[in-house]
């Protein structure tokens, strides 16, 4: 079976199923941070599947989906649209949401 890049659709249903976990000071901030999910290039691994779904950015972090590694990870930035680091985390996205509220938080502090 050979590997196919997932779908938009897929990647709004981990977005819809994230959305309905959240609440309260998480759900605000993933509000502020969302984006429509677009394609970014990550040079490493993200050819094959013409780049890898980002779906949240704050300051130079954004959160993306690995479908090579099925999981949402957070990396760096300094072009956007470029992933500056491959991470294969397996994480659902409200993981990834509440690691990136801690990072925020715990600059802002």
């Amino acid at each position: 079976m050979t590997w196919t890049p997932i779908t938009i659709e897929k990647v709004y249903d981990f977005i819809f199923q994230a959305e309905s976990e959240l609440d309260g000071e998480l759900l605000n901030f993933w509000d502020l941070i969302k984006i429509n999910p677009e394609k970014w290039i990550e040079e490493n691994y993200g050819k094959e599947g013409n780049g890898f779904w980002v779906v949240g950015l704050i300051g130079r972090n954004v959160i993306w989906y690995n479908d090579i590694e099925e999981g949402f990870n957070i990396s760096n930035y300094k072009t956007y649209g470029t992933i500056d680091e491959y991470f294969c985390n397996q994480d659902e996205l409200t993981s990834a949401i509440e690691r990136l509220f801690q990072i925020v938080n715990s600059v802002s502090t």
